[in-house]
C-alpha cells in the first residue's frame, strides 16, 4: 500500500511538473499569438508578391513593408521578455532591457562575424539572438531568483534602483556566457531531432502529428511545439510542424459543420456553425470543446482526418515560411514549398471529417447536446 502511494505521488509530481512547463509556455506565447499571426500573414503576402513580380525586392516599398513584417520576429526576444516576466512575476521592464542587451547592434554584428568577445576574461559564444526564444525565457527565469535575492538582502533605501542594476548586470552576463549558448544548443538539438524524424518519414510524421495535435490542444501540450516551430523558421527559414498541424484544424471545422447539418435545435445549429467558421480561421477551441469533443464520434473523425491530411502534407513537403497557426486568414504564411499540396491536405482534412461525421450515427449524443443548449 505504501509503495502504491509513493508511485502515485511520483506520478502526480511528474504530471504537475509537465503542467507547470506547459502552463508557462502557453502563458508566454498566448498574449502575442495574434500579433505573430498578423506578422506571419504580412510576410507571406510579401513573399507571394515578390514571387509574382508585383514588387521588386530592390524597391524601397519592399524594404519598408519587409521591415513591418519582419520587425516582430527580429525583436521577438523583447516581446517574450515582457510576457515571460509577467508570467514568472519578474520586473517586465528589467527583462526587456536584458533582451535589448542581447539585440544590441554592436554585439549582434560581432556575433554575426563570429568575432571573439571577452567578458570578465571569459569567451562569449556567438549566438544568433534575433528571433530566438529559448535564451530569453531562460534568462527571465533566472531573473526571478536574482530579484528575490536582491529584495531580501538589499536595504530598503537602495533596493528600488540597485535591484534592477544588479539584475541587469548579473542576468545579462549569465545569459551571454551560459543561457544563450545553452538555449541555442537546446534549440539546435530539438530542431535536429525533429528533422531526423521528419526526414526519416515525412508521411509518418504527418500522420502521427496530424492525429495527435487536436487532443494535444485539450491539455495545452501544443504550446510545447511553438518554440520549436519558431526555432525552425529562425534556423532554416521554414517550418513543417505548422503545416502538418493544418489539416487537423480544418477537420475540426468540417466535423462541426456536419453536426450543424444534422442538428435540429436552432440554438445548437447556430453554435455548431459559428464554431465551424471559427475553426476555419484557426481557432479550433469552440468547435472542439463546444461541439466535437462532447459528442466523441466527431472528435474521432477529426483525429482520423487530421492523420490522413497530415500524412498528405508530409508527402507534399508542405511548410510555413513564417509563424502563424493554420487557418484561412493565415494561408499566405504557407506560401513556401508544397503550398498547393498544403491546400489539398487541408481540404482533404475538412472533407473527410465532414463526410465521416455525416455518415456516423449521432442520435443519443446529438439529443444530449441539443438538450443542454436549451
Amino acid at each position: 500500500m505504501e509503495v502504491h502511494n509513493q508511485e502515485t505521488s511520483v506520478e502526480q509530481s511528474k504530471r504537475s511538473a509537465v503542467n507547470i512547463i506547459i502552463d508557462g509556455i502557453s502563458g508566454i506565447f498566448l498574449p502575442i499569438v495574434n500579433i505573430l499571426s498578423a506578422a506571419g500573414i504580412m510576410k507571406g503576402l510579401l513573399a507571394g508578391a515578390a514571387a509574382l513580380k508585383l514588387v521588386s525586392t530592390t524597391e524601397g516599398t519592399y524594404t519598408v513593408l519587409n521591415a513591418m513584417a519582419d520587425s516582430l520576429f527580429y525583436y521577438l526576444p523583447m516581446l517574450l521578455a515582457y510576457t515571460a516576466a509577467r508570467k514568472f512575476k519578474a520586473n517586465p521592464y528589467t527583462a526587456v532591457v536584458i533582451a535589448g542587451v542581447l539585440l544590441y547592434p554592436s554585439l549582434t554584428t560581432r556575433f554575426a562575424d563570429h568575432e571573439t568577445i571577452r567578458l570578465f576574461g571569459m569567451g562569449v559564444t556567438s549566438v544568433n539572438y534575433p528571433a530566438s526564444a529559448i535564451p530569453i525565457i531562460l534568462a527571465v527565469g533566472f531573473l526571478v531568483y536574482v530579484e528575490r535575492i536582491c529584495i531580501k538582502v538589499l536595504p530598503e533605501v537602495i533596493r528600488e534602483f540597485f535591484t534592477p542594476l544588479i539584475s541587469i548586470v548579473v542576468v545579462s552576463s549569465a545569459t551571454l556566457l551560459v543561457f544563450g549558448p545553452a538555449g541555442s544548443l537546446a534549440g539546435d538539438v530539438l530542431a535536429q531531432g525533429y528533422h531526423l524524424v521528419y526526414h526519416f518519414s515525412p508521411v509518418g510524421a504527418g500522420i502521427v502529428l496530424g492525429a495527435m495535435i487536436q487532443p494535444m490542444v485539450i491539455f495545452g501540450l501544443h504550446w510545447s511545439l511553438v518554440p520549436l516551430a519558431i526555432n525552425n523558421i529562425n534556423l532554416i527559414g521554414y517550418d513543417t510542424i505548422l503545416a502538418l498541424m493544418g489539416p487537423a484544424a480544418f477537420a475540426q471545422a468540417g466535423a462541426a459543420l456536419a453536426v450543424f447539418f444534422k442538428a435540429k435545435d436552432k440554438k445548437f445549429k447556430t453554435l455548431s456553425l459559428s464554431a465551424s467558421i471559427s475553426a476555419l480561421f484557426g481557432v479550433t477551441e469552440p468547435a472542439m470543446f463546444g461541439v466535437n469533443l462532447p459528442m466523441r464520434k466527431p472528435m474521432i473523425a477529426v483525429c482520423c482526418a487530421g492523420a490522413i491530411g497530415g500524412g498528405m502534407a508530409g508527402m507534399f513537403g508542405s511548410s510555413a515560411i513564417s509563424f502563424a497557426f493554420p487557418g484561412l486568414a493565415t494561408l499566405p504564411a504557407y506560401l513556401g514549398d508544397g503550398f498547393g499540396g498544403f491546400l489539398i491536405a487541408c481540404t482533404a482534412g475538412f472533407l473527410i471529417a465532414l463526410i465521416a461525421t455525416l455518415l456516423v450515427k449521432l442520435g443519443p449524443e446529438l439529443e444530449r447536446m441539443q438538450a443542454l443548449s436549451k
